[in-house]
């Protein structure tokens, strides 16, 4: 449904169209959409521009008028029930408009899938970046743990959390029961596999198939020890969404600049990079910039939104640090790219980058993982103080390592 926004999701698909017309000459690919602000022609134009993918054949789009049923910004409480009944309606507009043979579900939305194999006759499938909920959601709940998607008002109190947790297991069941009812089950990550075992119960038919990583273009880049300016720049390269925790970045940066004035280093620049699909998401970057201004380090961080693939290319080049802050990400395609065109990566001690990613590659370091504001701005502090001939040498175990 929103196939023309510019993040990790969307490359899957891309990717994964590209793959089918090559391998299967008489396959028809329909894409349910829900971008009516754009013709089919310009979204395998923003594909191309985006994610330098060129599509083989032409791709039917079918547009949908009933998206906005699954904004999380239409349900202020029981969004995810909300999102997911929301889901079904915009399921069963898409099969009144278009009755595929095979329905693979990209998004997430598992509540479509016995919706499009009962009613639609299809075989299903789907490819899951993120659970849409998963046992460390319970475990946040359980252990009244404040997070984006856990509010201080029912973290502090012990009714609320209980009837919670007993929605989120109401929903964990059902969520369960929708999704086994896949012919394939594809996901992105150790991690992402580990929990929709547990919560699906279809080991026969699931299975890992990384993301896409578009490293080639990266791996393209010259590795020597690039320092023509006396500045250096920390680069992030993600979507303007709550998860994230661009927060986090921009309070350890401060952190970081605060502690480095002291020394006389040389300048630093943060650069945020990453897409915004709605106005929720650029009403997310204003936040940011405002937080920037409180903190004084406005001058020093910039935002570069929906940028095209070579200036990205470019910005990846020069910086000397990537930074990605995700509590539990799934996978983390911009991880990989960061360590594929020569950054030292600095990720969340969690998920896909922990399992999968920076993990040490022949028993040679590969980047860093940190958890707080202060393990960011120290470790932050660590690699700026190597010499450049260690910085070098991590960065070429990165790089080797992204061939796996």
């Amino acid at each position: 449904p929103y196939c023309n926004a510019g993040g990790g999701g969307e490359r899957v698909l891309w990717s994964a169209i590209r793959t089918l017309q090559k391998k299967y000459r008489n396959v028809t690919c329909v894409v349910y959409t829900g971008d009516k602000d754009a013709t089919g022609e310009e979204i395998v134009e923003g594909a191309f521009r985006r994610f330098n993918i060129k599509l083989p054949h032409p791709v039917k789009f079918v547009f949908l008028e009933k998206r906005y049923l699954v904004e999380a910004s239409l349900y202020r409480h029981f969004t995810l029930l909300g999102q997911s009944l929301g889901s079904v309606f915009l399921g069963w507009e898409a099969l009144l408009k278009c009755v595929p043979d095979i329905y693979i579900d990209s998004m997430g939305y598992a509540f479509t899938l016995p919706l499009f194999k009962y009613l639609g006759g299809c075989r299903v499938g789907c490819y899951v970046h993120y659970p849409t909920i998963s046992t460390d959601m319970l475990s946040i709940v359980r252990n009244q743990d404040t997070r984006f998607n856990n509010a201080a008002f029912i973290t502090n109190n012990p009714l609320l959390s209980k009837f919670k947790l007993v929605y989120y297991y109401f929903f964990a069941f059902m969520y369960g029961l929708v999704g086994s009812c896949s012919d394939v089950i594809m996901v992105n990550s150790s991690w992402t596999l580990n929990h929709i075992l547990s919560l699906w119960r279809a080991g026969a038919c699931t299975g890992v198939v990384y993301p896409p990583c578009d490293v080639q273009t990266f791996l393209d880049i010259p590795l020597e020890e690039k320092k023509s300016t006396p500045e250096y720049s920390i680069v992030s390269v993600s979507q303007f969404r709550p998860e994230k925790d661009h927060p986090l970045q921009i309070r350890a940066f401060a952190k970081l600049l605060k502690e480095k004035r002291l020394g006389q280093q040389p300048s630093l620049k943060l650069i945020l990079i990453g897409g915004c699909r709605n106005q929720q998401d650029e009403e997310r970057v204003d936040n940011l910039k405002r937080l920037c201004v409180e903190l004084g380090v406005s001058n020093d961080v910039t935002f570069r939104i929906n940028i095209p693939f070579e200036e990205l290319k470019r910005h990846l080049a020069e910086a000397t640090i990537g930074l990605h802050t995700m509590w539990n990400e799934h996978f983390g395609i911009g991880v990989v790219e960061c360590m594929a065109a020569g950054t030292i990566i600095l990720a969340h001690n969690s998920g896909g980058p922990k399992l999968d990613i920076v993990v040490p590659y022949e028993g040679h370091i590969t980047g860093f993982l940190a958890e707080n504001e202060d393990n960011y701005a120290e470790t932050m502090a660590y690699i700026l103080s190597l010499p450049p001939e260690k910085r070098l040498e991590i960065r070429e175990n990165a790089r080797r390592s992204v061939h796996r």
